[in-house]
């Protein structure tokens, strides 16, 4: 089985085996597109680890204290930041992988591997879910106060929760560590006899659960919202407007890259495109735009979360309530080494002075 996969490919990415055997394909030279994931994606998982941790740590740290999850929205907030923590976790891991080998065993291979999956999936349908929410809180801000409750908040989070699981599971059920080329991997090894079903399922369900939905509801959610703004004389729409954007067209550059490699990846299962060239250029693409997706998780906190006036104004109450204790912990301090170095000064003070009246 472990023949028919490539090192190169990414952790869950199971339709970038490059070894495999396209039937009328020569044997392809896929040495660069290694080297290539060898030195990239540590670099680019150990960047994206270092900025969104702390950024979706904070997200979950000001909702849970000043917040109380009261709302809807706060309920969905939360649940992204989880899901991108939950992501985040695992890029140490998969970074020290495509540069060496995995260390770790095949039960922690699983662990991480349902944590990488459910959180970049889960991120996406969370992200379809707050689209919804500001939908239904500014076009029908009156008729929609009793279906936005807490209860509803919960109830749909648990449904995304299970079309996240759903849409991991074959990445769950097949992954396991296993040998290629005399390298420890961990893995999505398909079953051989039915192979290139299960990749062409995989690219389908990636395009149209990672992409084509989030990117509809968003663009038709988001368009809604627009116009109502638009019939509205306050003067913050023109701002809140530039938000929207932002938030669709970021959403647009960091996905529909990978995206595009994923559809052509399909032709290529296909025997559509053909070519050894061809295969290298579409795994180093293939690496790249996927990688460029997990920045997405290091923007969420901005883009959903600290560009909000009331959520900007409980960061910095958590940064004073944080940094309170500790500024009079240093002025107690500074206090006692004054107290301490004046003690010493008056003592030093009075024992020369009766040194210098004794030897007078």
């Amino acid at each position: 089985m472990s023949s028919v996969m490539n090192r190169t490919e990414m952790p869950f990415s199971a339709y970038s085996d490059d070894s495999y055997d396209y039937g009328d394909y020569s044997p392809c030279d896929m040495e660069s597109a290694k080297i290539f994931s060898g030195s990239f994606l540590p670099v680019l998982y150990s960047l994206v680890f270092v900025f969104g941790l702390p950024g979706n740590m904070l997200v979950m740290c000001v909702l849970i204290k000043y917040k109380r999850l009261k709302n809807m929205t706060n309920i969905y907030l939360l649940n992204l930041a989880f899901c991108d923590l939950l992501f985040v976790l695992t890029l140490p891991f998969w970074a020290y992988f495509a540069a060496n080998e995995w260390i770790w065993g095949d039960v922690f291979c699983k662990i991480i591997i349902v944590a990488y999956v459910l959180g970049y999936y889960g991120g996406l349908m969370f992200i379809i879910l707050i689209s919804i929410d500001r939908y239904l809180a500014i076009v029908h801000a009156v008729s929609s106060v009793r279906a936005r409750t807490v209860r509803n908040g919960i109830i749909s989070s648990i449904v995304m929760w299970c079309v996240a699981t759903f849409a991991s599971l074959p990445t769950m059920v097949f992954n396991e560590t296993g040998s290629i080329d005399g390298r420890k991997v961990c893995h999505t090894f398909y079953p051989s006899e039915n192979l290139s079903s299960w990749r062409l399922f995989t690219l389908f369900k990636d395009n149209v659960l990672g992409f084509f939905i989030p990117m509809v509801v968003m663009v038709f959610c988001y368009a809604r919202i627009i116009q109502t703004l638009l019939k509205n004389k306050s003067y913050k729409k023109h701002k809140a407007i530039k938000m929207i954007t932002a938030v669709v067209i970021v959403f647009f550059v960091f996905w529909a890259p990978h995206n595009i490699v994923t559809f052509l990846e399909s032709l290529k299962e296909l025997g559509v495109l053909t070519g050894c060239q061809l295969r290298k250029h579409l795994s180093i693409a293939q690496q790249v735009t996927e990688s460029i997706t997990f920045i997405h998780c290091c923007l969420n906190p901005v883009i959903y979360a600290f560009l909000g006036e009331r959520f900007r104004l409980h960061l910095r109450r958590l940064f004073h309530s944080g940094l309170s204790p500790l500024l009079k912990y240093e002025a107690c301090d500074k206090f006692n080494f004054s107290s301490r170095y004046f003690a010493t000064s008056i003592r030093s003070q009075s024992f020369g002075d009766h040194e210098s009246s004794t030897f007078m």
